[in-house]
Formats: structure tokens, sequence, C-alpha cells
């Protein structure tokens, strides 16, 4: 299995006047442009998925609209409370188990700090791995078998500068 995990893009910052509910925050006129650049790259490097799974807080769910139109798979984009903030990894591990088939190549959209506790569990079978997962950033993880604990291998993670530089 191939899994791909993107951090949302940059998104307007917490206590802007009219958006007090942070599950509300957009993305920015800069995160938007960004992410095309993103999708452009992911285009440019042939990263295919058979499914792409958001957390639904809006600027996640821009994230993975944008992604998923403009590389033409807008009817493979699902939305799980599972990758919200505090979401839970034992429940996203439920949800894709129950899928028939299995994908074998997935995107997550989601937030930070939980994508990085989520690699980290994958890759370590705990959560003391340190990153910095930047807005935007995109990595990937190489899985024999999808389990709740160490099970991936690291194969890349790109930053967004580094992702533009491949346009």
């Amino acid at each position: 299995m191939e899994l791909y995990l993107l951090r949302h893009g940059l998104a307007v910052e917490r206590g802007t006047t009219g958006f007090k509910d942070d599950a509300l925050r957009p993305l920015t006129p800069k995160g938007r442009r960004q992410l095309r650049t993103i999708a452009a790259a992911i285009k440019g490097m042939d990263l295919r998925c058979d499914l792409i799974l958001s957390s639904p807080l809006q600027r996640a769910k821009q994230t993975a609209e944008i992604i998923a139109r403009e590389i033409k798979l807008k009817k493979r984009l699902k939305f799980s409370n599972a990758l919200a903030p505090g979401g839970s990894a034992a429940v996203l591990f439920r949800q894709l188990v129950r899928m028939k088939p299995m994908p074998a190549r997935l995107l997550f959209v989601g937030h930070e700090p939980d994508l990085s506790r989520l690699i980290s569990l994958l890759i370590t079978g705990g959560l003391r791995l340190q990153m910095d997962f930047k807005k935007g950033g995109l990595c990937k993880l190489d899985i024999g078998k999808l389990k709740a604990g160490k099970c991936a291998t690291l194969a890349w993670l790109l930053t967004p500068k580094q992702l533009k530089q491949m346009v």
C-alpha cells in the first residue's frame, strides 16, 4: 500500500474576526495558489490515488477539493471525522478495513499534530518521532499490511518549497 499524507494549506489565522469556529477557517488566497502548485507537482510526479480521504474541517476540505479537481479525482474524494483534529487512528483503520476492495494508494488530508502522530505510529509503533510537517507538505509511506502500529517505511517527506521546485 502507498499512503500519502498532505497537510492542509495556509489558512486564515486562529482568532481572525469572523472565524470564531476553528472548523470553519478557510484557506487564504495564498494557500489556494500554493495548493494549485502542489497539485501540479503531484501530477508531474505521476502520483496516483485510488481514494482521497480528508478531514471535514473547511481548510482541509478545501485542500482536498483543490487537489482532487487538479488531479481529476473528484469522484474519489471522501471525508472522515477520524482525520479531524483529535481524530482516532483506530477508527480510521477500521474505516479503511471495511472498504472493499481496500484502496492500494491512498491520500489523507489532515492537520497537525495529528498527521505527524499517525506517521510516527506507522513508522515506529509509538508517538515519539518528531517531525516538522509544513502546511502543504506531502509525505509518502510504503506499507506492507496496514495496522495500528509499526507497519510502514518512510519513502519521502517533501516541503511546499520542494514541491514548488518540481513544477
